[in-house]
């Protein structure tokens, strides 16, 4: 288990102190695939970073499996960080080696024999699906082979916690969603513990169990993933999570509604059930939905008639049935 505690992070420059992190708190469990999600300089790579000390807190812990890793003396972290391993937006490999001693240069490093490095290393291109480009060099491979390079080069070490920074925001969406499938295996089949950076709802949404949403260096919401989809609470998280709504809300006309299906409502015929009570159209101007291990969750946006008795049937039947809902502003 990974819980960080009043974390913080200042840069100082010639204009003077940046705080990259404020009183950062959170707490990963084993096993899980946890997102934390932000803006471009919200201090997201900074934070994953200083998980396992490439970036060193100005103050707060670092608990890793019980012990605060920034009290630790040079040669226990360095045994802790293999437990760490962390891939990234730009991969990483060595040009000038094969991917085959890509893959087993991290235990090369450790001491380990060069027919058991070679032996682990084809192992994990099998579980990485690149078994047959042993052989090649980074040069031959698309992007999506090269980050399964790098994946598999950051298992070699047996790690506990696998960080991903930015890891898919190179690669295509086609590409983005094989990795990420990928990394839910190795969570599943090796129980390896994964902190997912991003700036992608979608690849949250594909791949995470919990979130964190972290805006102007401070963790401004964090919860289940579906729970913070259907219902996100700070000014951000709605921004990340519903950006692409904004023009249904600003057309003119009338009130404009949303609809939140938590999972329950989603697969009932909702708005054809309230029309053919209230005897009202609506227009229907926004839907998204996701599926979260087999549920579906999401928001619609529908604008009722201007006619406010038609109005006022639809927000009664509304206020009668299960269904969550909010009028927009």
């Amino acid at each position: 288990m990974i819980v960080l505690k009043e974390l913080c992070k200042t840069y100082s420059s010639a204009s003077g102190d940046v705080e990259a992190l404020k009183d950062i708190n959170l707490t990963i469990q084993d096993g899980e695939i946890f997102g934390i999600i932000g803006l471009s300089g919200a201090g997201k790579s900074t934070l994953v970073r200083c998980i396992n000390l490439l970036e060193r807190p100005t103050s707060g812990s670092v608990i890793i499996d019980g012990e605060d890793i920034t009290t630790l003396p040079r040669p226990a972290l360095l045994k802790m960080r293999r437990k760490i391993s962390m891939i990234f937006q730009g991969f990483n490999l060595l040009e000038q080696r094969s991917v085959l001693r890509n893959v087993t240069f991290p235990l090369e490093i450790a001491g380990v024999g060069s027919q058991e490095a070679q032996e682990k290393a084809l192992g994990l291109l099998k579980v990485v699906g690149l078994e047959e480009k042993a052989a090649a060099y980074p040069a031959q491979l698309s992007g999506g082979q090269k980050q399964r390079v790098a994946i598999a080069r950051a298992l070699a070490s047996d790690p506990r916690y696998l960080l991903c920074d930015e890891a898919t925001s190179a690669l295509d969406p086609n590409t983005t969603r094989s990795i990420l499938e990928l990394l839910r295996q190795i969570n599943q089949e090796l129980g390896v513990t994964i902190i997912v950076i991003t700036h992608e709802m979608k690849v949250i949404d594909q791949i995470c169990d919990r979130v964190a949403v972290i805006d102007q260096s401070r963790i401004a919401e964090e919860g289940r993933v579906s729970d913070v989809f259907t219902n996100p609470k700070s000014q951000i998280a709605r921004e990340l999570i519903l950006p692409q709504d904004r023009a249904a809300l600003e057309t003119s006309g009338g009130k404009k509604i949303r609809l939140i299906f938590d999972g329950l409502q989603s697969k009932e015929p909702i708005i054809s059930r309230m029309t053919l009570d209230c005897q009202t159209p609506v227009n229907i101007m926004f839907a998204d939905t996701k599926d979260f291990d087999g549920i579906v969750y999401g928001h619609m946006i529908i604008e009722l008639p201007t006619d406010e008795n038609q109005a006022a049937k639809v927000i009664s039947w509304l206020k009668n049935s299960p269904v969550k809902w909010k009028e927009e502003a």
